[in-house]
């Protein structure tokens, strides 16, 4: 069974996190495409929340073409999710972190360069901690 940890006094609506998480668990590879994910009354039985909001949270995911219903057997990971959840990762990241971290660069007047030598340093810095 999957482990997932909603946060009931967080600003984001539970459908969302329901959906973010079984996403994450499909990109982390504990549901591999083509496999079944748990149903909804599952999910709702096991977070004790009403089965309609685990369904708006996984009809996100069907939106986004990550999972589909087989019908009368279950919710299953499409083929080529994790594909389309990095791609949409990837362009989250840019819009959160690159953009921004490219505009407080340009406030700083760093050049290009300053911005990349910061960054290799974080890359050894995580590579080699110590």
């Amino acid at each position: 069974m999957i482990y997932l940890n909603i946060d009931t006094n967080s600003d984001k609506p539970i459908f969302i996190q329901i959906a973010e998480q079984l996403e994450d668990s499909i990109f982390t590879g504990i549901f591999p495409e083509e496999t079944k994910i748990p149903s909804t009354n599952e999910i709702s039985a096991l977070l004790n929340i009403n089965p309609h909001t685990v369904l708006k949270g996984m009809n996100m995911l069907v939106d986004e073409e990550i999972i589909y219903k087989k019908r009368g057997l279950g919710m299953y990971v499409k083929e080529g999710a994790v594909k389309k959840i990095r791609g949409k990762r990837q362009s989250q990241f840019y819009n959160q972190y690159v953009a921004a971290l490219v505009e407080e660069a340009s406030k700083l007047q760093m050049s290009k360069e300053e911005v990349i030598k910061l960054i290799e340093r974080g890359y050894e810095h995580e590579c080699n901690p110590n």
